[in-house]
């Protein structure tokens, strides 16, 4: 294993041990996990061997010969199909553990993830990954203006867009909540029960791949003083992301451009609940099954922080982890 962060957001990066996963594409593989046999997300992820605040990426062959590289990313609930976060950390470990070979002053590396070709180009000088920059899958609205009834926070106005995964972006404004440390559970609490909803009352499928469906991640919205988005993904059971968040950004931006509130060209930046940045560019718009889609480059940079290894004891009464609502929060039911 080797620990990196992107922004505030821990992506372990599995880097071996474990020969492959069936099927025979990335999505078909993190079905298999979801659907068929999650032991290996259960062992990586859960305590005592993983903990609440980070996700895990196990690196696997390509399924695609255009692909450098595949991977799939484990996170408390389930396997995922895409990550902004994950992709910049497990682009960091490739090149700097020399797995794949650095170029300066740019490498190119090419992920062949569930959501799709994901390509990453990272900005090098003496043996560091200084930046990352993603190019993102399409993303598009599904569904503006959702009305949502909680039994805690009364009806709420959420929009409803995919950014590589589907997203509940939820105003802050509403609710007369900011996006700071000292409300992260706060926002933790009002994300989870709106995913909660909307999964209970909606049938949201992507109109391409019936494999992806229903909301991963509701994300907590507002503005800086000067116009810049703030945001805050809410993970279950319950936590934020440490870092901006390139999936969400991605949705947002969707969503942004739906209201006409930016334009192709654009660049801006967007800031985490611990005051991280992204840089995000809004490079051109595409299509996805009649659907109009934006296409959103993230960069963000990563860090190693550490190496190890993680194993089991033939006698280990937890072969298989655990988790407890005082640190994984008490949406156990968003769990899968």
């Amino acid at each position: 294993m080797v620990e990196a962060h992107a922004e505030g957001e821990v992506g372990r990066v599995v880097t071996g041990g474990i020969i492959d996963i069936p099927g025979k594409t990335m999505l078909e593989k993190m079905t298999y996990i979801n659907e068929v046999d999650d032991s290996i997300r259960r062992f990586c992820v859960f305590e005592p061997r993983g903990y609440a605040q980070m996700s895990t990426n196990i690196l696997l062959p390509p399924t695609r010969e255009d692909a450098d590289a595949g991977f799939i990313i484990l996170q408390g609930d389930q396997a995922h199909a895409m990550s902004g976060s994950n992709c910049i950390c497990t682009t960091t470990v490739l090149l700097e553990t020399g797995m794949v070979e650095m170029q300066e002053p740019q490498t190119q590396v090419v992920f062949d993830m569930p959501a799709g070709l994901v390509t990453a180009t990272a900005d090098c000088k003496d043996g560091k990954c200084q930046r990352v920059e993603l190019t993102m899958t399409p993303s598009f609205v599904h569904e503006l203006d959702v009305k949502v009834e909680t039994e805690s926070f009364g009806t709420l106005t959420v929009d409803i867009a995919f950014g590589g995964i589907f997203y509940a972006l939820i105003d802050c404004r509403q609710l007369g909540i900011s996006i700071t440390p000292e409300n992260a559970r706060k926002l933790v609490a009002i994300g989870s029960e709106v995913q909660r909803q909307l999964n209970r009352q909606m049938q949201i499928v992507h109109p391409e791949n019936d494999q992806l469906k229903g909301i991963s991640y509701a994300m907590l919205t507002d503005k800086t003083e000067s116009g810049e988005p703030v945001g805050a993904t809410v993970l279950p059971p319950g936590r934020l992301d440490r870092s901006p968040c390139g999936t969400g950004n991605s949705a947002r931006m969707a969503v942004m451009y739906a209201r006409k509130e930016i334009a192709v060209g654009d660049k801006y930046s967007a800031y985490s609940v611990i005051g991280s940045r992204f840089d995000i560019s809004f490079t051109g718009i595409s299509e996805v099954a009649g659907k109009t889609a934006v296409l959103p480059k993230v960069s963000g940079r990563g860090w190693i922080h550490g190496f190890h290894q993680i194993g089991v004891d033939p006698s280990d009464p937890y072969p298989q982890g655990f988790s407890l609502s005082d640190c994984w929060g008490e949406a156990d039911d968003l769990l899968r």
